[in-house]
């Protein structure tokens, strides 16, 4: 069942997301290399409490309050002391604040030094997803014109778009429906946009194929062919008159 939001409880959706991304500008200067995972995600937690909000991600059992992916890592990759961030590497950061029982949510993928061009520009590519995402995200549009603007971006480059998993409805929970999928073939449904919609809006995109296995650990998604992706996200609120990206830096 999909919930449309009301003023009061968009009110409070925007109050958590502009709060996280208080916390990127916080958290993104210090990401570089020689620190681990694990320190990244004590960074997100040390803001987020010191806010008065709680990790959103707390109420989904994932162990962490960021998930933190690297290079080859799509999405979900667990903080750890032993993962130390290198020169080079693309680091995505999704992280959620429950913020008096709203919720955001927002990825923000971070290039740590000389990283290689080709995957600059992919990263700069699944930037233009997002934006392109959004700005099919109106009134009156189905969720699948969002998913026709990314994919065709992405095509357009000859990456590999991650169907396995997608965008989804937020604010009042973690995860609500309706899914968001990057892909027009999603076999799933394909609501109309209405005003009072919350959504997470997040093209995952890969250099070479979109196919994706899970890692051992239960959590992290890894590219089938091992080359870097890059995941970019934001919650926006549909208005009648326009779409608001709530999660801005």
């Amino acid at each position: 069942m999909i919930r449309l939001k009301n003023e009061d409880e968009i009110n409070g959706i925007r109050k958590s997301c502009k709060l996280l991304a208080e916390m990127f500008k916080f958290v993104i200067p210090q990401v570089k290399a020689g620190i681990s995972t694990k320190d990244v995600d004590d960074l997100c937690v040390k803001f987020i409490k010191a806010h008065g909000g709680t990790p959103a991600w707390y109420k989904e059992d994932f162990p962490g309050a960021a998930c933190i992916s690297i290079n080859n890592e799509v999405i979900h990759g667990i903080p750890s002391k032993k993962r130390i961030i290198q020169d080079g590497d693309i680091v995505s950061i999704d992280a959620g604040i429950d913020l008096n029982g709203y919720i955001s949510d927002s990825t923000h993928s971070v290039l740590v030094g000389n990283v290689p061009q080709e995957v600059r520009k992919l990263d700069e590519v699944t930037l233009e997803c997002l934006r392109a995402g959004i700005a099919a995200c109106k009134v009156g549009n189905r969720i699948k014109d969002i998913s026709r603007a990314v994919e065709e971006i992405a095509l357009k480059h000859g990456y590999g778009i991650v169907a396995d998993y997608c965008g989804h409805g937020v604010g009042l929970d973690v995860h609500e429906d309706p899914n968001v999928p990057n892909i027009t073939s999603w076999s799933g449904g394909n609501p109309r946009i209405q005003a009072g919609m919350v959504l997470a809006i997040e093209p995952m995109i890969n250099l070479g194929t979109g196919d994706v296995m899970l890692a051992k650990d239960g959590w992290t998604v890894l590219t089938a062919d091992g080359k870097p992706s890059a995941h970019e996200e934001h919650t926006v609120a549909v208005f009648e008159d326009h779409t608001e990206v709530l999660s801005e830096l």
